[in-house]
């Protein structure tokens, strides 16, 4: 007769829509990455005599309106807009975090301060602030760099604070305070364990957030000038001859919505 030992500990399954979201950005990463190392070629290289032609072995997703292939562009395009989402992301995590857990450990004056600051940023349109910095800023790269972590900040910020507030009134962190320890291990052995799960379901809808905003703005003509790949400005240049070429035009839908739902799936599980 076996005996199965209780204490022994089980690893939790993987959410499945965890999985699912993982996959899919996985996917797209794949995609973004190694897909021109395997059939390479140039983003911006075209020939007119292939304007919106169908696949072949050096564009297996056809060619747009001026002869380029929609595949090396998508490639390029899901790299561009991830990265600088992802760079918008560290960011406003970085700074949400340092201004919130200054803000829960000062009280007073400074959380004042950096409240309303916050506030006052989050009254004002997210894209109308990006578009804002984007007309200041001449690299439309930086422009929404800059642009995307003042408008993501905020909400790394609040939660940083709400969650800092209540874990330095602990029990465990004042008899750390009491032995002495400083507020470098205070960070690391009581805050953090405590925000981390929240930052990081922050982080992924963020970076769905701004890849979103650049899309968006990609598609009204305002952010990335052509001919830079980005997905918003694909959509918006291919969608005139979306009778003539099908899968140029969905090759770009496709990839953005399997993107942003992958994102939205593993930050929705983690939430949960």
């Amino acid at each position: 007769m076996s005996v199965v030992d209780l204490s022994a500990p089980r690893r939790a399954a993987l959410p499945l829509s965890r999985s699912i979201g993982a996959s899919l950005v996985l996917g797209v990463a794949l995609l973004a990455f190694l897909g021109p190392w395997v059939v390479p070629g140039d983003p911006l290289a075209q020939s007119l005599i292939k304007a919106l032609s169908g696949p072949d072995a050096s564009a297996p997703l056809g060619y747009d309106h001026l002869g380029r292939s929609v595949f090396h562009r998508l490639a390029h395009a899901l790299r561009l807009s991830p990265l600088i989402a992802l760079a918008a992301v560290a960011t406003a995590g970085a700074l949400g975090l340092v201004l919130g857990t200054l803000a829960a450990a000062k009280g007073g004056w400074v959380d004042r301060i950096l409240s309303m600051l916050a506030d006052a940023l989050l009254a004002l349109p997210g894209l109308l602030l990006v578009l804002i910095i984007l007309a200041m800023v001449p690299a439309t790269a930086l422009g929404f760099w800059l642009g995307l972590s003042l408008v993501l900040w905020v909400e790394f910020f609040r939660l940083t604070r709400a969650a800092t507030r209540d874990t330095l009134a602990s029990p465990a962190v004042q008899a750390s305070w009491l032995l002495g320890f400083g507020p470098i291990y205070l960070f690391r052995v009581h805050i953090w364990p405590e925000i981390a799960p929240m930052m990081l379901t922050a982080a992924a809808f963020g970076t769905a957030t701004a890849i979103m905003a650049i899309a968006a703005l990609g598609f009204v003509h305002v952010g990335m000038r052509a001919p830079t790949p980005e997905l918003g400005l694909m959509m918006v240049e291919l969608l005139p001859y979306w009778r003539e070429a099908p899968l140029a035009l969905l090759s770009p839908v496709v990839a953005s919505f399997a993107l942003l739902l992958g994102l939205t799936l593993m930050a929705g599980s983690r939430a949960t």
